[in-house]
C-alpha cells in the first residue's frame, strides 16, 4: 500500500511541475533559460555521472555545516556545485554573491534515501527549489509536487511518514536569511569547528572548508579582515558558544535584521564580521516578553528567563509540537531532546541578574 501511496504521488507530481513552471516570463534568451521546466528526474539535475544514482560528479562538491538544522534526526549529505569559470563573490562576508547556475543538493535519510532537495540559481538572479523522492529501492528519485506531500508513508521515518515540503515552505526559510543558501557561508563552513554543535556531522573524506573554498578559486574577494582567523562565535563559555550557533543555525534564517517577516525583535543569526556581541543577544532575549504564550505558562512570560529554563518561552517552544506553537515551526515531528538540553544548560548558566541588564 505504501508504495501504492507514493507511486500515486510521484506521478502527479510530473503533470503538476509542468503545470507550475508553465507561463513563466520569455523576455530573453536568458529568461527563457531561467524558465525552463525542471527535470523530472534527479539524474537529469547533474548531481551525479551519467548512468548512475549514487556516484557524484566529481565537480560537485560535499560540505557539512557546523551548525546542521534539525531533521528529526535524519541523516544528511550535501553537495555544492558553480559552473567552470565562475566564483562566490565574498566581498560581503555574511551575504555571499552565488553566480547564476549555482547548485545546491540537500539528501535525507531514514534508513534509506527519502528524498534530495535542489536549489538553484537561475540566470535571471533568481532562485528556484525542488524536491526529489526516492522509490524504496533506492533506484530512482522522482520530482515532487510544488504543494508538496503532507504524509508521504515511510516505514522507516518517525511515526511511519515523512513530510514533503512545499516549494513555499523552501521559500520562507531559505528567502528570509541574506542568502538562499543557508549551509554554505563562513561561519558554517569554518574549519574552527564547534565540537559541542548538536548533531553536527563528522566531516567526511572530501569534505570541503572555508579554506577549501578559497584555494579552489571558489571563493574570492573575501575582506583582508576575514582571513586573519577561521570565523568563531565569541561567548564566554562552550556552551554558549554551541547554545549560539543552534540558534543560529536553526532560528536565524527567519530571527535575522535582513528584513524578515517574522514578527519578533530578535536576531539571532550570527555574523563573521562586525558581530553583534554576546551582551547584545542577551538584551533581545533575556526578560523580554513573548508575544506568544504557551499552554501552561503566564502572560507575559518572558522568551528566555536567566537561570530558569522551565519559564522560558524560548524552551518551550522548542519542546512543544503544537503546530501552533514549535519552533522551529516547519519540517520537524519530534522534539530536538539533544539541542533542548543545551540550550536549557545554557539558560542555567545564566545568571538571574542578567534580566536586570
Amino acid at each position: 500500500m505504501a508504495s501504492c501511496a507514493v507511486g500515486a504521488a510521484l506521478a502527479i507530481a510530473h503533470g503538476l511541475a509542468l503545470v507550475v513552471l508553465i507561463g513563466l516570463p520569455a523576455h530573453a534568451n536568458e529568461l527563457t533559460r531561467a524558465a525552463a521546466p525542471l527535470p523530472t528526474k534527479l539524474t537529469d539535475t547533474d548531481l551525479y555521472v551519467p548512468g548512475s544514482e549514487s556516484v557524484v560528479r566529481p565537480g560537485n562538491l560535499p560540505f557539512s555545516p557546523q551548525y546542521p538544522l534539525w531533521s528529526d534526526g535524519a541523516t544528511k549529505r550535501r553537495w555544492l556545485h558553480i559552473p567552470p569559470g565562475t566564483f562566490i563573490d565574498g566581498s560581503r562576508p555574511d551575504a555571499w554573491e552565488f553566480p547564476p547556475g549555482t547548485k545546491v543538493w540537500k539528501e535525507f535519510t531514514h534508513g534509506r534515501r527519502i528524498e534530495t532537495r535542489l536549489i538553484e540559481r537561475l540566470h535571471d538572479g533568481t532562485w528556484r527549489y525542488a524536491t526529489y523522492i526516492w522509490n524504496e529501492e533506492g533506484t530512482q528519485a522522482l520530482l515532487a509536487p510544488a504543494e508538496g506531500i503532507p504524509t508521504l508513508p515511510v516505514t522507516t521515518a518517525p511515526h511511519g511518514r515523512y513530510v514533503i515540503p512545499a516549494e513555499f515552505d523552501c521559500r520562507a526559510c531559505h528567502e528570509s536569511a541574506a542568502v538562499p543558501v543557508l549551509g554554505v557561508s563562513a561561519l558554517q563552513l569554518s574549519p574552527d569547528r564547534d565540537p559541542l554543535a548538536p548533531h553536527a556531522e563528522p566531516l567526511r573524506p572530501g569534505d570541503t572548508d572555508l579554506q577549501a573554498l578559497v584555494a579552489r578559486g571558489w571563493l574570492r574577494n573575501l575582506p583582508a579582515t576575514s582571513g586573519d582567523r577561521a570565523p568563531r562565535i565569541a561567548a564566554p563559555s562552550p556552551e554558549s558558544r554551541a547554545a549560539l550557533g543552534y540558534l543560529h543555525g536553526n532560528c536565524g534564517h527567519c530571527h535575522n535584521d535582513n528584513g524578515s517577516p517574522a514578527p519578533v525583535d530578535l536576531v539571532l543569526a550570527r555574523r563573521t564580521v562586525d558581530d553583534i556581541s554576546y551582551e547584545s543577544i542577551l538584551r533581545s532575549l533575556v526578560g523580554v516578553p513573548a508575544r506568544y504564550r504557551p499552554h501552561g505558562m503566564r502572560a507575559g512570560a518572558p522568551l528566555l528567563d536567566a537561570s530558569r529554563p522551565e519559564t522560558s518561552v524560548l524552551a518551550a517552544r522548542m519542546r512543544s509540537r503544537n503546530a501552533l506553537a514549535q519552533m522551529p515551526p516547519l519540517g520537524t515531528q519530534l522534539v530536538d531532546n539533544e539541542s533542548l538540553d543545551l540550550i536549557e544548560r545554557w539558560i542555567r548558566q545564566l545568571p538571574p541578574k542578567e534580566a536586570n541588564r
